[in-house]
């Protein structure tokens, strides 16, 4: 039954269940369920108490968890995972780290030029931002506070840097994303390129020139007149080159067409184990950890979308996303203000929210819209992640700062971290402006991959 009210009684709720600390996705199933059980009751059905749980909501519920776990393209999440556990217990960033500090010796902010490095090359080997932000909290933040860092300074860099991760292929963020908006994961990837290197290189030329314009928050470490350059060469070809080789043979495999996501996912990850084993990291004990925490990561993602999805289809047939549709229409926006107004919502939305919700819940809603407004899906898709970075940096739900909390505990207070990645968010925005000016940044790699796209 079509009733609006009720799909915007649905959709607030939701808000208020999830602020309230509720699990997402049982959530949005429980949502799913009590809502649909209200859309799809037929009261002249029911002559007995045992015909109330013949319901279509059921079949629906059913029909949903086969098709998220028959999914060919979600296949890739597991293996990408899985990955990216491997590298992180094998010890491989902390050489990495340690090889790109010596490395950058010599520029203002080595170490935390450092950090955004290795959390870029990182993130893109494993896309899972609590790894990243934890792992370099623990690696990278000590040393630059005993290089008498400032540690605002220090913790803004590695909660950016961590967040890079859902952006830079391969990336889980966009395989999802593919999943929802059914493109095609490899124009996805090609679109993300570029984007993902200039926000990184953004950040970078931020700290440059934030600590030549104010040295004290980041005194380069004492020079060791022991390492010779041919010593730093040799660690960046032992501890860089492998991992990055790995990167470039499974982004190189999907973006040349090669293979699948999902194939290039299981190279990847046959690829970590082999890193670990040729850096004598690879234990029984470390496996199990990867495969659990990779279960555990793609159950949640799998159940968020049964609940998303089953939220998304009651939500739907109440009436929701037409309201919202005509309301948009009606406003009678030129198309830089649709855009505006989209990114503008999921901005907000990063306050209280993750990336994963609105994902999976409020991109869909503009999705249909973007056929009125003439606007490109995959340049779409490409403001939305970048605009998702912000979701991890935004008060008072900035997810990196409580990662980067929990593993610091007493070494830094929250108010800082905030503080500290504050000018990211800036930074966000002003990628998002460029590429707005100039979308082939997100367009030209997969025009000139795979053509140009085609409605």
């Amino acid at each position: 039954m079509t009733n609006p009210e009720v799909a915007i009684l649905m959709l607030s709720l939701f808000i208020v269940l999830v602020l309230l600390g509720f699990p997402v996705a049982f959530t949005l199933l429980a949502m799913g369920v009590a809502f649909g059980f209200y859309a799809y009751h037929d009261a002249g059905s029911i002559q007995e108490v045992a015909d109330v749980l013949n319901n279509r909501i059921f079949y629906l519920l059913n029909q949903n968890t086969y098709s998220v776990m028959e999914n060919d393209t979600l296949v890739a999440i597991p293996l990408f995972l899985f990955m990216g556990y491997v590298v992180e217990r094998a010890n491989i960033v902390n050489r990495l780290f340690e090889s790109l500090q010596l490395a950058a010796r010599n520029l203002p902010g080595s170490m935390a030029i450092a950090a955004l490095i290795t959390c870029a090359v990182f993130s893109t080997a494993s896309g899972i931002v609590g790894a990243v932000v934890t792992l370099m909290g623990l690696l990278a933040f000590p040393a630059m506070a005993r290089a008498s860092y400032n540690k605002s300074f220090a913790s803004g860099v590695i909660c950016a840097g961590g967040t890079l991760g859902i952006l830079i292929p391969p990336s889980i963020m966009l395989i999802v994303y593919a999943a929802i908006a059914e493109l095609s994961p490899l124009r996805l990837y090609a679109a993300a390129v570029f984007p993902g290197l200039l926000l990184a290189g953004l950040y970078i030329v931020y700290v440059l020139i934030r600590v030549g314009i104010n040295p004290s928050i980041a005194p380069n470490p004492k020079k060791d007149p022991s390492i010779t350059p041919g010593q730093i060469y040799l660690d960046l070809l032992v501890s860089f080159v492998p991992l990055t080789i790995l990167i470039m043979l499974v982004l190189g495999s999907i973006l040349g067409g090669l293979a699948t996501p999902a194939e290039a996912a299981a190279m990847g990850a046959l690829g970590g184990i082999v890193l670990a084993a040729l850096y004598r990291s690879l234990t029984w004990q470390k496996i199990k950890e990867s495969v659990f925490l990779t279960a555990k990561a793609t159950a949640m993602v799998c159940w968020l979308f049964v609940g998303s999805w089953t939220f998304a289809s009651v939500f739907s047939y109440l009436g929701g996303h037409d309201v919202i549709a005509n309301w948009v229409v009606a406003l009678d926006l030129e198309t830089w203000q649709f855009l505006l107004l989209c990114q503008a919502i999921i901005f907000l939305l990063g306050w209280p929210l993750e990336w994963s919700e609105i994902l999976i819940i409020f991109v869909p809603i503009f999705l249909p819209m973007l056929v009125l407004f003439d606007v490109n899906p995959y340049f779409f898709a490409m403001l939305v992640a970048l605009n998702l970075q912000t979701s991890f940096l935004t008060p008072p739900m900035a997810m990196s700062a409580y990662y980067l909390k929990g593993v610091l505990k007493n070494q830094i207070e929250l108010m800082d971290i905030f503080r500290g990645i504050m000018p990211y968010l800036g930074i966000v925005i002003f990628a998002m402006v460029m590429m707005y000016q100039f979308p082939g940044i997100a367009l030209w790699l997969p025009d000139h991959l795979f053509g140009p796209y085609v409605p």
